[in-house]
């Protein structure tokens, strides 16, 4: 199946309102990367620093209208020219063999790795790492409340712990968890399709005997010592009581997803029963920590 890609030519400030506003448009993907071989050396603790000039690429259905979607950006932007841009149609197998382009290992914490099919794997002898091949539809961690999620696994201690990843998407965080030395790992969605894909991404890492998957409703097992919710606030908000049955006394919660604006209502929400201590910030998005009373 073929697939249509468009290329924008950005300076770093465009980045952002283009790659929101493309994957508001149905983008299946958006991806970034340096247009000038530009190195970025020692960037700033939890920030993600940006070239100078970006190659923004949106892939799309082959049966989308890439020319509306060109008219519906320039009115979305209010912009009376869009940056310089070029559309490809790219066949399912090129697509299969150039994505390595796009994506490199990324580094998160001091020993924590994810590392795309191809690459040499990470010098470190310490280096914990994640083989996971980018989809059309994936988490590889390069959002910030993924990376949010994934810093705090590799900067605290979950050995022998019980884990639970609410909302596991691509099982990015289960993965993780089970690889730094997790006990028992809990994945949990609603959406079966990301049942599979957790599975098999935790199957192809060697950890599928300490990950298991399950839908909301068919959680039986004993309470976790940390509950990571990498989901939005509206339903973070709706799931208290949910948290607390499945956390244990002084069991820690871990939620992201949410945006700097959000953080009080998110608190508003858990403060009977949570007491918070750290934040994390990257861009807007933040993450919070909390015991279980």
């Amino acid at each position: 199946m073929p697939w249509q890609e468009i290329t924008f030519t950005l300076n770093a400030g465009q980045a952002k309102a283009y790659e929101d506003a493309l994957m508001a448009m149905g983008a299946l993907s958006v991806t970034l990367r340096d247009a000038l071989d530009q190195p970025i050396l020692e960037p700033e603790p939890e920030t993600t620093p940006l070239w100078d000039e970006i190659l923004l690429t949106a892939m799309f259905d082959v049966d989308a209208q890439v020319e509306d979607i060109v008219a519906s950006l320039q009115t979305c932007l209010q912009t009376d020219q869009l940056a310089e841009y070029q559309i490809e149609v790219l066949e399912d197998q090129e697509w299969r063999l150039t994505w390595k382009e796009h994506f490199k290992p990324m580094q998160f914490g001091e020993r924590l790795w994810i590392c795309p099919s191809g690459y040499e794997r990470p010098s470190q002898s310490d280096a914990v790492v994640i083989d996971l091949d980018p989809g059309l539809a994936f988490g590889t961690g390069s959002h910030p409340t993924t990376a949010l999620c994934l810093q705090w696994l590799d900067g605290h201690s979950v050995k022998n712990k019980t884990v639970i990843d609410y909302g596991c998407g691509s099982g990015i965080l289960a993965i993780a968890a089970a690889k730094l030395g997790a006990r028992q790992v809990i994945a949990i969605d609603n959406d079966p399709q990301a049942l599979q894909a957790t599975k098999d991404n935790a199957a192809a890492n060697a950890v599928g005997h300490l990950v298991e998957v399950a839908a909301p409703e068919s959680i039986v097992q004993e309470k976790a010592d940390i509950l990571i919710a990498n989901i939005l606030l509206e339903p973070l908000t709706g799931l208290t009581d949910v948290f607390r049955k499945l956390l244990s006394p002084a069991g820690e919660l871990v939620m992201s997803g949410v945006l700097d604006t959000q953080v009080t209502a998110l608190q508003e929400a858990y403060i009977s029963h949570f007491n918070f201590d750290t934040c994390g910030q990257q861009e807007e998005w933040v993450r919070l920590h909390a015991i279980f009373k």
